[in-house]
């Protein structure tokens, strides 16, 4: 793979999909999390900004709940973002929000897709760039950071250790994870066709529909945090004032 500053250009496209369309129950606000202001911008505004400066991503697709589309049609506008070439209604479960930016590229050519979660505004030009060269030599990349606590595995009651993986293997999840666009359409496929879907993450369908596919890890940065809670708004503006 080409150092991570040393962008080579795909023959395909590379898409960003920005997730925005969750509702934020966790987060407690009336609006959801990403059209919070922080530090005179949106959290949605800082994600689909470190896409639209990459040269490396050719065109973006925000999935954003329906009630907000007007709303992000307007920031397009008011932001003069170029590259954002669709504004989709997302689901009510995340992996509904993926499927919507894959049916909008389904009849179109073979491609690269970096899905990537609004709620996390501070997602790196080092890791876009790192996971667009990994997918020169793999078909599915993920970003994750080593795990730091000792991490507990219960029994089914939740109220007992029944094991303590080594930590030394284990890794957190980021985002973005990043496909050829025809191995996360066969994933979902494979995954709809097994019977009703529950998950929150894409290269767990690859992994668990398509087993046959290795999923590459970059290493992500602690700064690619996910807003979830309102004292992850504290922690943000720190990272803005450094």
């Amino acid at each position: 793979m080409e150092p991570a500053n040393d962008v080579n250009k795909l023959s395909s496209t590379n898409v960003a999909i920005v997730l925005a369309g969750g509702a934020g129950h966790r987060f407690g606000a009336e609006r959801p999390k990403q059209f919070l202001q922080v530090g005179g911008m949106s959290i949605l505004e800082r994600s689909v900004w470190a896409f639209e400066a990459h040269p490396a991503i050719d065109e973006i697709a925000v999935v954003v709940h329906p009630d907000f589309l007007t709303e992000v049609s307007e920031m397009v506008s008011a932001n003069g973002w170029r590259k954002v070439k669709h504004l989709l209604p997302g689901g009510r479960e995340r992996y509904e929000s993926s499927l919507a930016a894959l049916r909008a590229y389904e009849k179109g050519p073979e491609c690269n897709v970096l899905f990537h979660d609004a709620a996390r505004p501070l997602v790196s030009s080092r890791m876009i760039t790192d996971v667009v060269n990994a997918l020169q030599n793999h078909q599915a990349v993920d970003v994750a950071v080593p795990v730091t606590d000792t991490i507990l595995q219960t029994d089914d009651s939740g109220d007992f250790i029944c094991a303590v993986p080594d930590r030394n293997t284990l890794r957190a999840s980021q985002t973005p994870q990043a496909f050829r666009l025809s191995v996360i359409q066969e994933a979902y496929r494979r995954a709809l066709a097994s019977g009703p879907l529950a998950t929150t993450d894409d290269c767990g369908v690859v992994l668990r529909f398509m087993p046959e596919i290795p999923i590459f890890i970059v290493p992500g940065e602690e700064a690619n945090f996910k807003v979830t809670y309102p004292s992850d708004v504290t922690r943000l503006k720190q990272y803005l004032d450094e």
